[in-house]
């Protein structure tokens, strides 16, 4: 599969090492030249200093034999002009494009018939889905929810009083509760698909499913049931702040919105009738009290700041509020803000990411997510009547050790599967793997077209 990236940007970048990793061919165009040449030095793959816009670069890229061409520079317009130059001069399988400006998004001038865009992302359309699935169920730390799977993951560190340690997954099962199942591990940066033989230690950062009842005595100290968030404080009125609010408003939470900006704060007022807008600052201490912000079950930080919201998260929490999500930019920043106590932390960059590569993996896919930084993936999709392993056991089909399906979704029942499973049409299948095995797994659940 030979594919095109313009903009080596972060989700460039993040977009290139997932499919370098799955042995895919990999071509970027970057038009600053320190930026080309530093990831040239970091990726393996082609880099070509030029411009997206260009036909001689995009000649030079492969655009003639491209199964994708993804444009994810820093500018809308150039993003937009690149995709049509690709849509009307060659014939590319599929052409993806970022665009942020929400005019752009419900203009006529993306449309299929003008620009023959095949799929748009806009990054704050993603990171505010993201964060409505995060309240929706809780704001817990760092849980995933597959909707047609009815499966939810859950992240957490294995602390040193947790009834899991030393003990096998096969043994949780059968002496703790049947139903809870880890799907993968990160243990001292080295990544374990486990089998049930696989011991949990203290420190292991695990993603895992279990019954709500369970979940509180194999975790103590911690509470993660859903506390029944109803008022929730928006920090920041920009526009991911804004379509949050609309969204938390349309499921009957009650919503107040912080900015220090008075004509922001007039313009959201007109349109949202139903939240309470406050003029005023975050960074002034008194705020907290005339607010009452320790009395919200949730506050979400989403300025253009990420440093602020990080630490206005961390603030609302130290004071009383009861959960704290935080809008950040730098991907570094994932990792420390659990550490530091944040329940959720999400990144723009990370949501796009996932959004486009649901869109270029084969097959019924209908959700995409990147976990440990990359280093696995979680994919959810649905068996049609033309799936290869349909009537077929799981055990039959030689499914890569790196990789595990941690549940199967018929008829609205939940299954764990054995090796005896029989894969049925309108299955919902939910597969943890490393990355190196997508190819191998797109090419067990795809049919062949050859």
């Amino acid at each position: 599969m030979h594919i095109i990236i313009a903009g080596a940007g972060a989700v460039g970048i993040q977009i290139a090492k997932h499919l370098i990793d799955e042995g895919k061919d990999v071509i970027l165009i970057e038009s600053c030249s320190d930026r080309a040449k530093f990831v040239s030095s970091t990726l393996d793959c082609m880099v070509i200093e030029g411009s997206a816009s260009s036909v001689g670069d995009l000649m030079k890229a492969g655009v003639v034999k491209a199964d994708f061409f993804i444009s994810v520079t820093d500018s809308d317009e150039i993003n937009m002009i690149a995709s049509g130059i690709v849509a009307n001069l060659f014939n590319v399988g599929k052409i993806i494009t970022r665009i942020r400006n929400p005019e752009y998004q419900n203009s006529v001038i993306i449309s299929e018939k003008f620009l023959n865009i095949d799929y748009v992302v806009n990054p704050e359309i993603e990171a505010a889905k993201e964060i409505i699935e995060i309240t929706e169920f809780g704001a817990l730390s760092h849980v995933i929810n597959f909707k047609k799977s009815n499966v939810r993951l859950i992240n957490m560190e294995v602390e040193k009083d947790s009834a899991l340690i030393n003990k096998s997954l096969h043994t949780i099962r059968t002496t703790i509760d049947s139903g809870f199942l880890v799907s993968a591990i990160m243990r001292n940066d080295n990544l374990i698909i486990p089998s049930g033989e696989t011991l949990i230690l203290e420190n292991d950062s695990i993603y895992f499913q279990a019954p709500d009842y369970s979940i509180k005595d194999v975790f103590k100290k911690k509470d993660y049931s859903n506390t029944g968030l109803k008022k929730i404080l928006v920090v920041g009125g920009t526009r991911i702040g804004s379509r949050v609010i609309s969204r938390l408003l349309a499921n009957n939470y009650t919503v107040t919105l912080i900015d220090k900006d008075y004509n922001t704060c007039k313009e959201l007022s007109d349109i949202y009738t139903e939240a309470l807008i406050v003029n005023a600052d975050i960074t002034d201490e008194n705020i907290y009290e005339e607010e009452k912000i320790p009395g919200y079950d949730l506050i979400i930080c989403l300025t253009n700041n990420e440093e602020l919201n990080l630490l206005t998260a961390l603030y609302a929490k130290k004071v009383g509020t009861k959960r704290a999500i935080a809008l950040v930019v730098n991907n570094n920043y994932l990792k420390l803000s659990r550490q530091l106590g944040i329940d959720s932390v999400v990144s723009p960059k990370s949501s796009s990411v996932d959004s486009i590569l649901k869109y270029i993996r084969k097959g019924n896919i209908t959700s995409v997510k990147s976990i440990f930084n990359g280093m696995a993936e979680i994919l959810e999709f649905t068996l049609d009547e033309t799936n290869p392993v349909i009537g077929k056991k799981l055990k039959n089909i030689n499914m890569p050790n790196s990789s595990l399906i941690i549940s199967i979704n018929r008829k609205n029942s939940k299954i764990v599967p054995s090796g005896d499973l029989i894969f049925f049409e309108s299955d919902s299948v939910l597969i943890i793997t490393k990355k190196k095995s997508i190819p191998k797994i797109e090419k067990i659940f795809t049919k062949n077209e050859s």
